[in-house]
């Protein structure tokens, strides 16, 4: 009998203004093995999370064009655009998760897996609306309540068998799962003018002065017939087996076939309405691996794989998009390992994904999706990672991808943006590059220096705004103090290069953290 804790809490706050983070996790597990060939393992999580609802500053207008699309707002990067008291999102988990594994006379395994979940989650922003015109910047409101009740049981049975000389090593299981989600969702409308310069579209949108971005006027939340106030039922049934064939000692096939049905049943509490969804996918996989040394490998893969047409959080299923084929991936991947020393390997790959009936988040609404016939993403990949001497280790890695709208999207009554055929995919760069690099200097120093390099991106299918290119510096001091005790001080963003990280859409864009000093110690005892 063995027993395990892990513990966490965190209250850390950032260099964006009012933003804050907290969180804490407990996590005990009992492991239990009455016999060689058996073992239990049984476990409970709680996790809650209390964090600032951030969506980063607009972008600067007026409106870009494809050929000259415009960037984000040059403000600086603490800027928070809304109200960061009322921009919440809070989630509390509490789960219990059951193993039993046992192993059979002929090296059979067979495993049980068992998970529940209970969760509930809130989230509420006051957020820019829209890109800034002239000083001004439109912002909105919304909250969205979510609750989640999950039980998954899973069974593996996994053993080897031949077929004269060809061995065969067989993984088989059957997953069922249940999911009920409440989800209720409520816009804001602003009840009086004071930080808010003008009041416009029913009281749901305030205009703000970019040198003020904030407002304390009052809002009130509330949940209309045309918004979210759902309840689903998910049931799934799944099976599955996979096959690794060792056909010559340099060559192994793995074929895979996964079996997915998903019954939704769905009702809008506003309008009544009632929908039920059953989709039947059938989700395969091929691989060959091949080494002709014994120091290097070649391979090949295939993989379909579907997203039901009620998304994947279960509430996006409408009357219109009941009868939709849920979306598809595709994914095809060329690759190469070679092992430069015992201690060192590169790898390369070149991949193509291409997704169909494709619904994409609208540029200019947030609230609303918009149906996409489909994407590509074409790209190649280079890694290096290891030890180039005893004192000088390395992780690095170089990726270019392309990717695309395979198919014009016109303009929708809801307001959808139109991408034409050939637009570039949402936060996607054509090149990224990092580098680290750790050298111990003896057995107590060490020093680490990496890069990190990203090409431009567009903010939306529309690629009507563009977030710049960049190149941050990072560094690292590592002293060992003794056989119990390491001390760490991490530098990110040596240079304090302003960036922009990510963005949501055109108006929700987050910049980069400016330089950032980090110290931590570990004791082992």
């Amino acid at each position: 009998v063995a027993v395990r804790l892990n513990a966490v809490h965190e209250d850390s706050g950032s260099f964006r203004n009012g933003v804050e983070l907290k969180r804490s996790g407990i996590n005990p597990t009992v492991t239990v093995i009455p016999t060689e060939k058996t073992k239990v393992v049984l476990s409970a999580e709680y996790a809650k999370d209390d964090r600032t609802a951030d969506r980063g500053i607009p972008s600067a207008g007026p409106l870009g064009t494809v050929a000259s699309p415009t960037g984000p707002l040059k403000t600086d990067p603490s800027t928070f655009f809304g109200d960061p008291d009322r921009s919440k999102s809070n989630s509390e988990l509490a789960a219990f998760n059951g193993l039993v594994e046992h192993k059979l006379d002929n090296d059979t395994t067979i495993r049980n897996r068992t998970r529940y979940t209970t969760q509930s989650k809130f989230y509420q922003n006051v957020y820019p609306d829209s890109m800034i015109s002239g000083s001004t910047v439109t912002l909105k409101a919304y909250n969205d309540t979510t609750d989640r009740d999950t039980l998954f049981n899973q069974t593996d049975l996994l053993f080897s068998m031949n077929t004269g000389q060809v061995k065969h090593d067989m993984a088989v299981g059957l997953e069922l799962g249940r999911q009920n989600t409440d989800n209720l969702r409520k816009d804001g409308t602003f009840t009086s003018a004071g930080g808010c310069l003008t009041i416009t579209d029913s009281n749901r949108k305030c205009t703000v002065s970019t040198t003020s971005p904030n407002t304390a006027d009052p809002i009130a939340f509330a949940n209309t017939s045309s918004l979210a106030n759902n309840n689903s039922v998910m049931k799934q049934t799944s099976l599955y087996a996979q096959d690794q064939i060792n056909l010559l000692p340099e060559l192994q096939a793995i074929l895979g076939l996964r079996y997915d049905r998903y019954e939704v049943d769905f009702v809008n509490n506003n309008t009544g309405v009632s929908i039920d969804r059953n989709d039947n996918l059938f989700s395969p996989r091929a691989g060959l691996v091949y080494k002709p040394i014994e120091t290097a490998s070649i391979y090949t893969n295939y993989s379909l794989a579907y997203v039901p047409r009620s998304g994947e959080q279960l509430t996006s299923i409408t009357t219109a998009t009941s009868t939709l084929a849920p979306e598809k991936f595709k994914n095809t991947e060329i690759g190469a390992k070679w092992d430069i020393s015992p201690n060192l390997a590169l790898n390369t790959a070149v991949f193509q994904l291409d997704r169909s009936n494709v619904i994409l988040p609208d540029p200019t609404d947030t609230t609303k999706a918009i149906l996409g016939g489909g994407q590509r993403n074409r790209g190649f990949e280079l890694g290096l990672t290891g030890r180039i001497t005893s004192a000088w280790s390395v992780m690095g890695g170089y990726t270019y991808q392309h990717g695309v709208i395979t198919s014009a999207q016109s303009a929708t009554p809801s307001g959808g943006v139109a991408a034409a055929k050939g637009a570039t995919l949402a936060e996607l760069p054509k090149n990224n590059f990092s580098l680290w690099n750790r050298y111990n200097i003896n057995q107590t120093w060490g020093a680490g220096l990496g890069i990190i390099t990203r090409g431009p991106m567009y903010a939306a299918i529309d690629n009507k705004t563009q977030l710049p290119g960049f190149a941050r510096v990072d560094a690292a001091v590592y002293a060992k103090i003794n056989k119990d005790v390491k001390v760490q001080l991490n530098i990110e963003n040596l240079f304090d290069t302003q960036y922009y990280a990510s963005a949501h859409n055109n108006n929700n864009i987050m910049p980069g953290s400016p330089i950032a000093i980090r110290l931590s110690v570990t004791s082992n005892f």
